[in-house]
């Protein structure tokens, strides 16, 4: 069964379809579908149809030129990113940040050096909140 995303959420082809936009300026249906093909072969239709959900969900904008459509993302990367990790922070770790890191470390997800520079922002961190 499909996952159902709550406004908020990206699916996975939402996704895709973001990468995209992200990357470029702005693109018709059928330049996101060929820069799709390398992941995912995906219909015309399916990814218009997309494209429409992702307008409705105010994650992208559509422009008329000449006779089709431009589509760009109307959110930033770093936006989704932050409702990606709020929802799985919610979901998951019932709101604890704390316990999404915790779990990062016990999975040993974090390599030594992420460890360091983890280390590094605290130290700052707590440089600033003395002064």
């Amino acid at each position: 069964m499909a996952r159902r995303s709550t406004p908020e959420q990206l699916t996975p082809v939402e996704l895709e379809i973001m990468k995209v936009l992200w990357e470029s300026e702005s693109a018709s249906v059928q330049e996101v579908q060929e820069r799709m093909e390398s992941e995912r072969p995906t219909a015309y239709t399916t990814v218009q149809t997309m494209l429409n959900i992702l307008v409705r969900k105010r994650k992208a904008k559509r422009t008329m030129v000449d006779r089709s459509y431009r589509y760009r993302a109307a959110i930033s990367r770093q936006k989704a990113l932050g409702n990606s990790l709020r929802d799985i922070i919610h979901r998951m770790f019932d709101g604890s940040a704390e316990a999404l890191v915790m779990s990062l470390m016990e999975t040993r997800q974090l390599t030594p050096e992420t460890l360091r520079r983890l280390n590094q922002l605290v130290d700052e961190a707590k440089e600033r909140s003395d002064d």
